[in-house]
């Protein structure tokens, strides 16, 4: 497996909500990674596949809860996200595809 394939295993995608967006005005990008991703795995992936400089990287654990879809109990997948700010001149355009 390539090296690029390698970091596309620990970035799933872009988060794009309001939390989101008002962290990209702070100079920061949020992307959904592996669970088992940490932190310098992420500022590696990402620093290759954007080109840019990564200042911190900050990672929240959202639990997978029991819910209920069609009166059948189900599990919700855990989630892992990661908050990554960025240096000082460095963007990152979600909007567009790799």
């Amino acid at each position: 497996m390539s090296a690029k394939a390698e970091h596309y295993d620990v970035i799933r995608k872009p988060v794009i909500t309001e939390k989101a967006t008002m962290a990209s005005e702070a100079n920061a990008v949020v992307f959904e990674v592996a669970v088992d991703a940490n932190k310098p795995q992420i500022k590696e992936a990402v620093e290759a596949l954007f080109g840019v400089k990564v200042k911190a990287v900050n990672t929240t654990v959202t639990k997978g809860k029991v819910k209920r879809f069609r009166g059948q109990l189900g599990k919700r997948n855990t989630v892992k996200k990661a908050y990554v700010t960025l240096e000082e001149g460095n963007t990152i355009d979600v909007t567009t595809g790799l």
